[in-house]
């Protein structure tokens, strides 16, 4: 027991993290040990030629001006020149948000008797009026956006409406805003679960988080264009039959090798290579530069820029090469794992296992 976890001891520090694997970045060990797919490109870094640059830009049309035009006497001889007519000699811009105050808009109902039958006439409030103080809906947009856009917990959005917008808003008061916006919204998140069921291509994945204090998952399937995410605290097969108990027949299901992921009905699957490259890197680093996975990395760059230069003349051209690459791959799947460690034995025979998914693409 105790050489088995040196030996894990070994491999955790020999960096196995969310950069070379497929573990979530909050497991992440070594945060600092950062190692990039991408290769030393021959470019230097920042704006490259011919890049569009955004430079802030002075407005034609100004909301204020300040004129400073107050020059009475010659700063040369102290002649008086009051009466000399000025002209402009330049113009800077200064770009300001003004001061953020809150606005209370009261809403008022008028009430009329009439002469004829006595009947008291009401004119009536907004529909979304309800209580005798409410927050607006622009109000509750921004909590919502803070909240699932830029991810704000609920004790600083709290600070944040005190000490920028001088509003007080409780937690209570958030969370049932953003419940009222779920609600609104759960017509759009079902038409995007629906749209990304009904897809060609869809990626899926899941990755850790807590949920009420206790570990849980958030289920991502995307497409190009669509995301749709779901919060369970199960990782396995029941989240994705809850959800696409159908699976995606139309699709090719795009993941990493979990079990779940492979078990969902799919018209293919496919391996994501960058979950493979990543994988590639930990067992190079972990066991020195081990032969074979440096000659699989290799041959997995390749199929990208093979894939790459497809996309510009056509793959049919490059056919020679990607069966070159097929058969290549096929002779690294007949190496003996016998003395390889564990991990690297059980990477190469899931490969095998599932070798028509990995160059689909």
């Amino acid at each position: 027991m105790v050489a088995s976890l040196q030996e894990e001891i070994r491999l955790l520090k020999n960096g196995k993290n969310s950069k070379s694997s497929h573990i979530s970045p909050c497991q992440d060990l070594q945060r600092s040990n950062f190692k990039s797919l991408r290769p030393k490109g021959v470019n230097k870094t920042g704006g490259q030629p011919d890049h569009e640059g955004k430079t802030l830009q002075m407005s034609p049309t100004p909301d204020k001006i300040l004129d400073y035009d107050e020059i009475n006497f010659c700063q040369t001889c102290a002649t008086n020149i009051v009466n000399v007519t000025a002209s402009l000699f330049e113009s800077k811009q200064e770009v300001v948000i003004p001061p953020i105050a809150v606005q209370y808009i009261e809403h008022r109902s008028y009430q009329k008797k009439c002469n004829c039958c006595g009947l008291m006439n009401y004119s009536k409030l907004p529909s979304y009026i309800s209580s005798n103080i409410q927050y607006s809906p622009a109000i509750e947009s921004m909590v919502a956006y803070f909240h699932a856009y830029q991810f704000l917990p609920i004790k600083r959005m709290v600070s944040l409406f005190n000490d920028v917008f001088n509003l007080p808003i409780s937690e209570g008061n958030r969370d049932n805003m953003l419940t009222r916006f779920a609600i609104r919204a759960t017509p759009i998140y079902e038409r995007i679960h629906h749209r990304v069921g009904q897809s060609k291509v869809v990626g899926a994945d899941e990755t850790g988080s807590k949920v009420a204090n206790k570990k849980g998952w958030f289920h991502t399937w995307q497409t190009t264009t669509l995301t749709f995410i779901a919060a369970s605290m199960n990782r396995g097969y029941d989240t994705v039959l809850k959800y696409y108990k159908e699976g995606f027949k139309h699709a090719t299901l795009v993941s990493d090798y979990w079990a779940s992921q492979l078990k969902t009905k799919a018209n293919h699957h496919h391996f994501c290579i960058v979950h493979l490259l990543r994988e590639l890197v930990y067992f190079i680093d972990a066991f020195e530069n081990d032969n074979w996975s440096v000659k699989l990395k290799l041959l997995f760059e390749q199929s990208i820029e093979i894939k790459k230069l497809g996309k510009i003349n056509g793959l049919l051209i490059y056919h020679r090469e990607i069966e070159t690459i097929k058969e290549t791959f096929r002779h690294l799947l007949d190496v003996d794992e016998t003395g390889k460690h564990k991990k690297l034995a059980a990477f190469i025979r899931s490969l095998r296992k599932n070798n028509d998914s990995v160059f689909v693409f």
